[in-house]
């Protein structure tokens, strides 16, 4: 039987998936202080053993505990290990803030939108490797602050991962992609081919931009209606004037609309009070009205994510201006009507 080493960690080591767990930072770097603590004098080869990591992920572990936690470690060329300099009695705690904490937690509940989606368990599985960096032991507990916080998303859209994963691999290297589209208005899907430049989740759907090479424009997808997606040989350079912010900076959502136009809205006393809660537009400004109620105002293009979103409050919004919108906005309501007659 092999003789067990001085420095094998103790206690069971989990597995999952049948695939041995090895040790988070933290618990990697306890153990080290520990061994140079008792004066064990470990070295990375004999680190990297014990713990089934390479010795170059030891000897970060180590310059981390030197440089950043300003433990005082030295090299021993006779005893051909690590050594403190002088007694180290407790080891520094990897401390977070209280409102690191709830940020860790919300990003958690985040990937509540992505339940049930090809997303969900790639997610999880990152977010699980960072959260096991932290120290185990604390005075908070995850677990107990989830109870606090949640996140209930409605009409969250499933995303292929295989698709996303080509989409995105195309953007990084900067390669020409192929890929069908089925148009929301058209009968059938159109093979299109883009040099693609952003991916952006805009009210938890995601859209890919690029130029489009047989439209000469740069245009913008669902990936929700992208098929079949194939890298091509070419190459090519993203414009260096690109910005996704310039480029949606007029539009209320997803939609790019080449002229903005001042939108005018009164909204009652109820949908004031919502309204004001949020910010929809950076744009926005929001008077309060004489006898209850306020008036929204937004430099904004003009498009179907806007009309919608108008729609969405019902009796309690009135389209002011521009005239077209107004107009607009009641030709859609006249036509919901009919759809309901008394």
């Amino acid at each position: 039987m092999p003789r067990r080493s001085s420095l094998q960690p103790s206690g069971p080591r989990r597995t999952r998936g049948g695939v041995l767990l090895t040790r988070p930072p933290y618990a990697r770097m306890f153990k080290i202080h520990e061994y140079l603590a008792a004066g064990k004098y470990p070295n990375c080869a004999r680190l990297a053993q014990d713990f089934e990591v390479s010795a170059k992920t030891v000897q970060r572990d180590i310059d981390f505990m030197r440089d950043q936690l300003q433990l005082p470690i030295d090299y021993d060329s006779v005893q051909h290990g690590f050594y403190y300099t002088k007694a180290v009695t407790t080891f520094p705690a990897l401390t977070m803030t209280h409102g690191e904490v709830v940020a860790l937690l919300v990003a958690q509940k985040a990937l509540e939108q992505y339940r049930g989606t090809a997303f969900e368990k790639p997610l999880r599985e990152a977010f699980d490797k960072m959260a096991t960096s932290l120290p185990t032991e604390g005075s908070f507990s995850l677990h107990e602050l989830s109870q606090a916080f949640s996140f209930r998303p409605i009409g969250a859209a499933k995303q292929e991962l295989a698709v996303f994963g080509v989409l995105s691999d195309s953007i990084l290297k900067c390669v020409t992609l192929e890929f069908d589209y089925q148009p929301l208005r058209a009968p059938k899907s159109e093979r299109r081919r883009i040099e693609p430049y952003h991916l952006g989740c805009i009210g938890n759907q995601w859209y890919l931009i690029g130029h489009d090479l047989v439209r000469g424009k740069l245009r913008t997808f669902a990936v929700t209606r992208l098929s079949r997606p194939k890298h091509m040989k070419r190459i090519f350079r993203r414009p260096d004037d690109f910005s996704i912010t310039e480029m949606l900076s007029g539009s209320f959502s997803i939609f790019e609309t080449p002229r903005l136009a001042r939108v005018e809205i009164r909204l009652d006393s109820f949908a004031a009070r919502l309204a004001s809660e949020r910010i929809w537009h950076d744009s926005q400004k929001l008077v309060p009205r004489a006898g209850g109620g306020a008036t929204l105002t937004m430099e904004v293009g003009l498009a179907p994510d806007l009309e919608n979103w108008i729609l969405s409050w019902g009796v309690h919004a009135e389209v002011i201006g521009p005239e077209d919108l107004r107009e607009r906005i009641a030709s859609i309501s006249r036509s919901m009507a009919l759809q309901y007659p008394a």
